[in-house]
This record gives C-alpha cells, structure tokens and sequence, in this order.
C-alpha cells in the first residue's frame, strides 16, 4: 500500500480553472476561479509585495 503525500491540510488539486484579472491603474487584482465560479485562489500584487507606483506596472 502507497502513502499518498500531502503538502498540507487545505491543499486542493484542480485541473481545470478561469483566471480572471482586474488591471486598474493603482493595482492588480488576480482571482482564480473554477467552472462554476467558486474562487480557489486570489490576491493582489500590493499583497505580494509591490508597494507604490511598481503596483501599477506591467512587471508586476
């Protein structure tokens, strides 16, 4: 019999997802989504890290 790993307790395989991206010209908003548009996975580049005018930026 074979241990299945797993890398934490809410960690969630998905194949198939929608990514939808809100660009404004202060910040960048990113909202993973799945088919029936329950959200597994969003942030922002402020919560990343970006502070200021780089927020805007396509780098970012």
């Amino acid at each position: 019999m074979k241990k299945v790993k797993t890398v934490g307790k809410n960690t969630k395989k998905f194949i198939t997802g929608i990514a939808h991206i809100r660009a404004t010209f202060n910040n960048t908003f990113v909202n993973v989504t799945d088919v029936c548009g329950n959200t597994l996975y969003q942030t922002s580049v402020g919560a990343c890290g970006f502070s200021g005018s780089r927020k805007s930026t396509p780098y970012a």
